[in-house]
């Protein structure tokens, strides 16, 4: 059923504005720039004011952490650089109107630390891209320059780490509680690059 826009902009005065501060907090502690911050919280208003009814909506706060979580995944996408500590906070975003509670902390810092051990596993020079390239966002011009390689290389670097990362992750059971230490095998990656 279709609201009028007075209705839709009284409830979101009521029932969104007042959570526009705390969004703004989780958008810094995600170290998200400042000058971004103001797009994010404008860009997920126009979305929730140009719905038809907002009659669906059980919970205003939890409706635009969400819609700011969709704001910024769909900024991500278009900066085609998916860095990884951009992706873990996407899900503290989505868990921003909860206190995730100690054993979510424990179990993010520890899947953050199995992702480390993974990418410092990596090959050498895969992992010296990997790291500027999907961790620290270095466009890949700027990383084939500095590392005198051209940039179809760092394209396949990065991919190749990508790879391997999300290969050992599915390797790595981890069903019974315990994680096993995470190891990329190079003997299996030299294979498979040389094509055996």
């Amino acid at each position: 059923m279709r609201q009028g826009r007075r209705e839709i902009v009284t409830w979101v005065g009521s029932n969104i504005v007042p959570h526009e501060a705390d969004l703004r907090v989780r958008l810094r502690q995600m170290a998200v720039p400042e000058e971004e911050i103001s797009d994010i919280v404008q860009d997920a208003y126009l979305k929730i004011s140009n719905l038809d009814s907002v009659a669906h909506i059980r919970n205003g706060r939890a409706y635009f952490f969400a819609t700011a979580r969709s704001v910024l995944l769909d900024r991500i996408r278009r900066e085609r650089i998916v860095r990884i500590d951009s992706m873990t906070e996407m899900e503290a975003l989505s868990l921003a109107d909860e206190d995730p509670g100690p054993e979510r902390r424990v179990g993010a810092r520890m899947e953050l630390e199995r992702v480390r051990r993974l990418i410092a596993d990596l090959p050498d020079r895969c992992r010296e891209i990997f790291e500027l390239r999907r961790i620290q966002g270095v466009p890949q011009r700027e990383i084939a320059e500095r590392l005198g390689v051209p940039e179809h290389t760092v394209e396949a670097q990065a991919v190749r780490g990508l790879k391997l990362i999300l290969k050992a992750m599915a390797g790595q059971g981890g069903g019974d509680g315990h994680t096993p230490k995470p190891r990329i095998d190079r003997d299996e990656d030299e294979r498979e690059r040389n094509g055996r």
